[in-house]
């Protein structure tokens, strides 16, 4: 294993801890965070909702007693959050502790927030009143399916990474086509994610497949153990079930139960697949950056020892 530090530099120094969804970023990244005297910056796109605790898998009262955790918390359900919100507000959060002098420890696997945060957003602009109106129209005539199958056809790089459920950014890629007459992935590779105002270690935990796929079936009844159902009816006395972050990766399973549209065992069944199926693209995404030092999660010690040796 390489644990020479990266070359010295004047940019501010910032480390981050990826991986797939119940791998173990958090265990690893108390143990890493507590022993550098750092602090943990969430970069998990539904961490920070309120309310969204238990299917989130939300670092506890407790854990975040432990270390200190930014952007946690930090929207309620309604409000729009993007990765340019989660740019300019984490910069914000990586300013302050480097001038108190505390290490960062970026942690989470909503990869665009990551690479927003260190690599920069371009600037997307709004789309004409009219277009976003007849964007919406579309939706509300013709169906989510349908405008997914127009995003393949126009524009089918975007269209490979995003789930056919996302509404908010299949709707976004489709009035960014409409406004400017380019595809949406045309503008991303254009500017390839280059204001990098940081010195950046990225470190990855990886697992075999199968002991992956086994820890993501026992977290799932360990949340609906502590109460995951009961979290959503609360969710739903307060809000629709059309709100962006109730149509997430479990949630909007579990919704479809309650609200009678499929069986539990359906729910159970469906959301285990897509469960896997967003942690592979989770694994692909982060595979294809060479940057990425990768451990197994039980190596906190070579990690820590990597850690030290970049913050010096």
């Amino acid at each position: 294993m390489d644990l020479t530090p990266p070359p010295a530099g004047k940019k501010p120094r910032v480390a981050a801890l990826v991986g797939a969804t119940a791998v173990g970023k958090t265990a690893a990244a108390l143990a890493l965070a507590a022993g550098l005297n750092a602090e943990i910056v969430n970069a998990d796109s539904l961490q920070v909702y309120r309310e969204l605790d238990i299917g989130t898998a939300k670092p506890t009262v407790a854990e975040r007693a432990r270390v200190p955790h930014h952007l946690i918390d930090v929207a309620d359900p309604p409000e729009s959050f993007d990765a340019a919100r989660f740019c300019r507000e984490g910069r914000a959060v990586l300013d302050e502790l480097r001038r108190r002098g505390v290490p960062p420890l970026v942690v989470g696997g909503t990869g665009l927030y990551l690479k927003a945060l260190l690599g920069g957003l371009f600037a997307q602009g709004e789309p004409a009143p009219g277009v976003r109106d007849r964007v919406r129209q579309e939706l509300a005539s013709l169906g989510l399916p349908v405008l997914y199958a127009r995003l393949i056809h126009l524009d089918p790089a975007t269209a490979s990474r995003l789930h056919p459920h996302d509404t908010y950014r299949i709707v976004r890629a489709l009035e960014v086509m409409a406004a400017t007459g380019k595809p949406l992935s045309e503008f991303i590779k254009a500017h390839r994610f280059q204001d990098m105002p940081y010195e950046v270690l990225k470190l990855g935990l990886e697992l075999p497949r199968e002991e992956l796929y086994r820890r993501i079936d026992l977290r799932v009844e360990v949340m609906l153990e502590a109460g995951w159902l009961d979290e959503i009816e609360g969710l739903l006395s307060r809000y629709p079930p059309d709100l962006k972050p109730l149509q997430s990766l479990g949630y909007r399973h579990l919704i479809n139960y309650l609200t009678g549209r499929w069986s539990w065992d359906e729910a159970l069944t469906l959301l285990t697949r897509d469960t896997r199926r967003y942690a592979k693209r989770q694994l692909t995404w982060f595979g294809s950056d060479p940057a990425v030092r990768w451990f197994h999660p039980d190596q906190v010690e070579d990690m820590a020892e990597v850690l030290a040796e970049f913050f010096g």
